[in-house]
């Protein structure tokens, strides 16, 4: 249950490039660099509520560990896919509806902070979180 708590993101390393790589348009790539989103999480055994909330939207996702799901990422790409729980890691595999690529995404709690780590494509990136 190390992930419950509400996290608001501090910064983040290589995301424009990793966006980029996602087919993300520059202006929509320059907003998302300023989006200070803010993630709640709520874990009761397997099953996990996301709250995400940015500048430009608000959205509530709903998952249970091993169970694939649908998901639209901020910028309106479709996924679909799951999340398994490694140790203490979060691990997110998706392939996107338009193109049938994958995105890989960790979420691990790391000196008091959340870092969550994306591939996708050959580019990675993270975003580190701060508890709010």
């Amino acid at each position: 249950m190390a992930f419950n708590g509400t996290w608001k993101v501090e910064h983040s390393e290589n995301y424009d490039k990793f966006m980029e790589q996602m087919g993300i348009n520059v202006v929509k790539r320059k907003l998302a660099e300023h989006d200070n989103l803010k993630i709640v999480i709520e874990q009761t055994g397997d099953k996990f509520h996301i709250k995400e909330s940015s500048t430009f939207r608000t959205k509530d996702i709903d998952f249970t560990l091993g169970v694939e799901f649908d998901y639209s990422l901020a910028d309106g790409t479709d996924v679909s896919g799951t999340w398994e729980l490694d140790g203490d890691v979060l691990t997110g595999k998706f392939t996107r509806k338009d193109n049938n690529k994958v995105l890989s995404t960790t979420r691990a709690v790391v000196d008091g902070e959340l870092v969550q780590s994306y591939s996708y494509d050959g580019v990675n990136a993270k975003r580190i979180f701060k508890k709010a």
